[in-house]
C-alpha cells in the first residue's frame, strides 16, 4: 500500500455542493474505505422510498424531525435523536418538517458510487 492511502483526507464538507435527488431531497456525502458520512437536507414532506442495503446505517437528526417506517414499526426520530438501522431491513423516511439529517454509511453505499440508487427516481 502507498503511503498516499494511508494518509488522512480533509474535506471542506460545509463548502462541498449538495447533489439534487429531488425537489425535497438533497445530500453531500465523503467516503472512506469502510465507511461513508452522509448530509441530506430534506425538505417537509419528502420521501425517501422504501429500500433496503447491506450498509448498517444510522441516522442522526441535527435538526427538524423524519417519520421512519421499517419491519412494520414506525419511528419517529427528532433533533438530537438517533436511529440505527441494521443492514439488510427495509426502511421508508418521510420528513415531517424541513430537516437535516446526517448519516453514517459501513460499509460504503456501493449503489450510490455507481449511480445505481434508483429508489430515489421513484419518490
Amino acid at each position: 500500500m502507498s503511503n498516499s492511502n494511508r494518509l488522512p483526507r480533509h474535506y471542506p464538507f460545509d463548502e462541498m455542493e449538495f447533489e439534487e435527488l429531488t425537489e425535497k431531497v438533497s445530500r453531500r456525502y465523503v467516503t472512506g474505505k469502510n465507511a461513508m458520512l452522509v448530509y441530506f437536507k430534506l425538505k417537509k414532506g419528502a420521501i425517501i422510498s422504501k429500500h433496503h442495503h447491506i450498509s448498517e446505517q444510522i441516522t442522526y437528526i441535527l435538526e427538524g424531525s423524519v417519520k421512519v417506517l421499517s419491519e412494520g414499526k414506525e419511528y419517529i426520530v427528532q433533533k438530537g435523536e438517533a436511529l440505527v438501522l441494521p443492514s439488510k431491513v427495509s426502511h421508508e423516511f418521510e420528513a415531517l418538517e424541513d430537516t437535516i439529517d446526517l448519516d453514517i454509511f459501513s460499509p460504503v453505499r456501493e449503489d450510490w458510487l455507481q449511480g445505481s440508487d434508483d429508489y430515489f427516481k421513484s419518490i
